[in-house]
């Protein structure tokens, strides 16, 4: 699993977008999301690479843990 720290999640919509759009690319990609640690965990057949521009897409700041 890869762990990215997030910036700019404050509720459950950012929640619902950040996983939809990495689902959108990889519909079996597992996404795990703690608002509190500001952080998401994603196992996926994205890169890290990929994974940081779809989010960076959504308007937050991102960066592989």
């Amino acid at each position: 699993m890869q762990v990215f720290n997030v910036e700019g999640m404050s509720c459950g919509h950012c929640v619902k977008a950040i996983t939809q759009v990495i689902q959108d690319k990889d519909p079996a990609a597992s996404v795990r999301v703690d608002l509190a640690a500001k952080e998401v965990g994603v196992e996926s057949s994205l890169t890290a690479a990929q994974v940081i521009a779809l989010i960076s897409e959504e308007g937050y700041g991102v960066k592989l843990v």
